[in-house]
């Protein structure tokens, strides 16, 4: 991966993730799954917790390497080995990223309380460009499916999926946040998350 053409638009976290980054307690810790540049490490480090932030681009992370609450981990993911072993985490953060064989994997290093945030290119993406690939495109309701699927069904807080403007063009996108079976119900939202439902 080169260094973003315009690295002030790369760095800026998805409003979906913002939105929701209050499901993820302060000290959290946290694992931000193909991080590139760190966009959402960042944001969660700066919130106070401890970020796991994992990618296969040396490069991008050495741009994390010396921000406080940020630990690099250099992988690449798709190789059929799980890098992070038997580590539970209490939320993990996927944006931009599918990689179905890791799908299981994730849902077991979540925490039973913990929050799956998660959004990535849908099918009908392909009408607007990359990625077109089906294998890097989730099928309708797909999230939801993983969010219900495992031994502890997750509880949906919030489900998108859609058409959105995604920097300079249209993208069909898919978004998940949930909380894992023992969080206590409901969760507290940001204030301006909860006026938008009013």
């Amino acid at each position: 991966m080169n260094t973003p053409s315009n690295p002030h638009h790369a760095l800026l976290p998805s409003s979906f993730i913002v939105r929701f980054a209050d499901l993820v307690p302060a000290g959290a810790c946290v694992l931000d799954l193909a991080c590139g540049y760190g966009r959402h490490a960042r944001l969660f480090a700066a919130r106070g917790a401890q970020v796991v932030a994992i990618d296969r681009d040396a490069a991008a992370l050495a741009t994390l390497s010396a921000l406080a609450g940020i630990d690099t981990r250099l992988a690449d993911l798709e190789d059929g080995t799980w890098p992070l072993a038997d580590a539970r985490f209490d939320a993990i953060v996927v944006s931009h990223y599918l990689h179905r064989p890791l799908l299981s994997l994730l849902l077991a290093a979540l925490a039973a309380d913990g929050t799956l945030l998660y959004e990535t290119f849908a099918a009908g993406n392909e009408a607007f460009g990359r990625p077109s690939n089906p294998d890097f495109l989730l099928q309708p309701g797909e999230l939801l499916a993983l969010a219900a699927s495992g031994a502890r069904p997750m509880t949906v807080v919030a489900f998108e999926q859609g058409v959105v403007e995604l920097g300079q063009r249209p993208a069909v996108v898919q978004r998940l946040a949930a909380v894992g079976s023992a969080r206590a119900w409901p969760p507290a939202l940001d204030a301006s998350v909860a006026a938008q439902g009013t």
